[in-house]
């Protein structure tokens, strides 16, 4: 088992690597304009196989969540069959606000035959940007 300082640079990391130069940018501007209050990373594993399909359904209908200033879906490098969650939110209450949205609602519905379990899962407050 990886420590939290460990789990949260490989995100870091992880979320650098799927994200283009502007992408980066955008997501500086976040932590210096937005302040987000909340942030959430999860490991989800899919079906096998259904990978592709499960990070589909997880992005479709997820840009229009109020509160929410990041919502980054990647591939697990080792594991064919994991996705990584990272998002960055004005506060825990927009989180569980997000979860009652009939779009959300919708993807947890045609998502959920294809979930096999879940892995990793951490909160955590914000705190810093890194450059790129």
């Amino acid at each position: 088992m990886i420590d939290r300082r460990t789990h949260l640079a490989a995100m870091a990391v992880l979320a650098a690597a799927f994200m283009p130069a502007h992408k980066l940018r955008a997501l500086e501007t976040i932590m210096d304009e937005k302040h987000p209050q909340y942030g959430l990373i999860g490991q989800m594993i899919a079906q096998p196989g259904q990978r592709a399909a499960l990070a589909a359904i997880l992005t479709d209908g997820t840009f229009a969540m109020p509160g929410n200033f990041a919502y980054i879906v990647g591939e697990d490098a080792k594991n064919p069959d994991a996705l990584w969650i990272v998002e960055l939110w004005a506060d825990k209450a927009a989180h569980a606000a997000s979860l009652q949205l009939p779009a959300v609602q919708a993807a947890i519905a045609k998502g959920r035959p294809l979930i096999a379990g879940f892995g990793s899962r951490a909160e955590f407050k914000p705190v810093a940007k890194a450059g790129a």
